[in-house]
């Protein structure tokens, strides 16, 4: 069966932040993740998790300037040492909060750029990246997305993904694999999961295409679930959606699995 982890940076936003591990705990989570954690002490954090008997399931590395648009650094070319100082910062964090997984998002690539230039990059800050980690026993995972949700983006399909991983050659480089974002680029979700499954690092999921609840919309969550089980998955699934209303309401779709 799978092990759900509520996504807390889109789930109960009727709740503070650090009141969303209470309400995801009573409500039967028994892991969590979120986007970012920088913004709070990882001893504070940590301590929520503690008080609610919660796993720290996934967090993102620092992904540049947030607010002014920057979705990732790992493919830029130029901001290589900054990258490597989000690493360690996101490292750090990961020894506090005990998570065993970290997503480093790509980053953006510009209309013209070369996109061969920024791959290149994409490859040697992961190689770095995947050291790093696995002195701390930490896997590192790169997440394909759309272009709808985040123009621009740089990685956005399985295959590419999973065609770095290989370059890479890291065992602790694998790919999160998001339903959501997967259905909207390429679809044919159960063979992409067969196809890759000893590649995936996390799963993630959401309604497509609202990105609201997984029982609404027009992905068939039951039957992966179950694939997911025949597969033999045993990581984390994060529920990165966002609620149609009040988030405990409309978790009925989670109750069968708790």
């Amino acid at each position: 069966m799978p092990r759900f982890a509520a996504n807390l940076s889109m789930m109960y936003q009727e709740h503070d932040f650090m009141n969303r591990f209470g309400a995801a705990a009573k409500d039967g989570f028994k892991g969590v993740e979120f986007l970012f954690p920088y913004a709070y002490p990882a001893a504070e954090l940590r301590a929520r998790l503690t008080e609610h008997g919660l796993t720290q399931a996934l967090f993102n590395g620092p992904p540049g300037n947030w607010e002014a648009g920057e979705r990732g650094l790992a493919s830029l070319p130029g901001r290589e040492a900054e990258f490597r100082k989000s690493v360690e910062t996101a490292l750090e964090y990961a020894r506090v909060l005990g998570n065993e997984r970290v997503h480093l998002m790509a980053g953006l690539i510009r209309p013209g750029a070369e996109r061969a230039r920024h791959r290149e990059t994409y490859v040697r800050n992961l190689a770095y990246a995947a050291a790093a980690a696995s002195t701390a026993g930490v896997t590192v995972v790169i997440e394909p997305i759309n272009t709808r949700d985040i123009p621009g983006f740089f990685l956005n399909r399985q295959d590419d993904a999973h065609a770095v991983c290989a370059e890479v050659g890291a065992s602790n480089l694998k790919v999160q694999m998001d339903f959501y974002h997967c259905q909207i680029v390429e679809g044919d979700l159960a063979m992409k999961l067969r196809q890759y499954i000893g590649g995936v690092g996390h799963i993630q999921i959401a309604g497509v295409p609202e990105r609201h609840e997984p029982d609404l919309g027009e992905i068939n969550y039951p039957y992966l679930f179950r694939l997911m089980d025949e597969l033999g998955y045993a990581g984390w699934v994060g529920c990165e959606y966002r609620p149609k209303a009040a988030t405990s309401a409309g978790l009925g779709w989670l109750r069968p699995y708790l």
